[in-house]
């Protein structure tokens, strides 16, 4: 009777472990694709920071940008802030141990690669800035946390990624001018592309406490913020092509006005219950823009 017991008992186990592994396969699967495209797109934006800078193109760096983006991204939601829990709930069961696992290896090849062409402080940077903006430091009696201010999550997105994008792609460059134009640019992009995310958001950083332009300006005010930041950004950097300090890339400024218009106008509006279609329209306009340009690029070429 007792071996039959323990039989069953094992059986049972097998079962019920079987079953957890099952149900949790799902939401891991989703954890670790959730950062795939914006780490495809943050490779593409370096390509296309060198190709204004006129830099020596280094795709490895570009590889290695991409694998950083996803390690700093999924290594957020894996850790699972509190507004995730209510934006992100088709995570909730992710093994977060695999996924951490998964961040390490990414970031740590990210940053060999990096290191290579004397970048390393470049490639720690958003993993600092992360920790700063999630955690906060703790010195004596001074708290430097910059969660939870208005408007500070996206200038730490644009801060962060803009000096990111612009410090890979300007590597060995001797003029400054053009890699602070580039950061310019990339930073008024994610400033506004982060922005445009928390309009789908609006629920769960109210309950976290963080004050985004959304939750404080409203969607009126938000909008002329943004389409005044992303129209002098290109007027700039248009500005900065006729002065011969960036490439003539027009496939890339017209390209990157248009879009960027069509989806503050269209993107900023309340989007708590986005439907699949709404989200594959989200996903091609901000988070695929990159490789739009790539691909219309590469197709002028063949016509020119």
């Amino acid at each position: 009777m007792n071996a039959n017991n323990n039989l069953n008992h094992n059986y049972i186990s097998k079962i019920i472990l079987s079953t957890d592994l099952y149900k949790n396969l799902f939401p891991t699967i989703n954890l670790l694709n959730s950062s795939v495209l914006v780490s495809l797109s943050g490779a593409l934006r370096i390509y296309i920071a060198s190709l204004l800078l006129l830099g020596t193109m280094n795709i490895l760096n570009c590889l290695a940008g991409g694998l950083i983006v996803y390690a700093v991204y999924t290594l957020d939601r894996a850790l699972e802030p509190a507004e995730d829990a209510i934006n992100r709930s088709e995570l909730k069961g992710a093994n977060k141990k695999l996924a951490l696992f998964v961040c390490l290896i990414t970031f740590i090849v990210g940053c060999y690669i990096l290191n290579s062409s004397g970048l390393l402080l470049i490639a720690l940077m958003p993993l600092v800035a992360g920790y700063l903006y999630s955690k906060g430091l703790n010195i004596g009696r001074i708290k430097l946390k910059l969660k939870g201010g208005l408007g500070v999550k996206n200038l730490v997105v644009g801060i962060t990624w803009g000096t990111f994008i612009a410090s890979i792609a300007g590597v060995g460059l001797e003029s400054i001018l053009p890699v602070l134009l580039v950061f310019f640019y990339y930073g008024s992009k994610l400033f506004i592309n982060s922005t445009i995310y928390d309009f789908k958001d609006v629920k769960g950083d109210l309950m976290a406490g963080i004050k985004t332009l959304p939750v404080s300006l409203g969607e009126k005010n938000t909008r002329r913020l943004l389409l005044t930041l992303h129209i002098g950004s290109h007027l700039l950097l248009i500005s900065a092509i006729i002065m011969h300090l960036l490439a003539f890339e027009p496939v890339v400024v017209i390209y990157s006005l248009i879009i960027g218009l069509i989806y503050i106008f269209r993107l900023t509006k309340n989007r708590e219950n986005e439907t699949p279609l709404g989200k594959i329209e989200r996903l091609f306009l901000v988070d695929g823009e990159a490789a739009s340009i790539i691909y219309l690029r590469a197709a002028v070429a063949t016509l020119i």
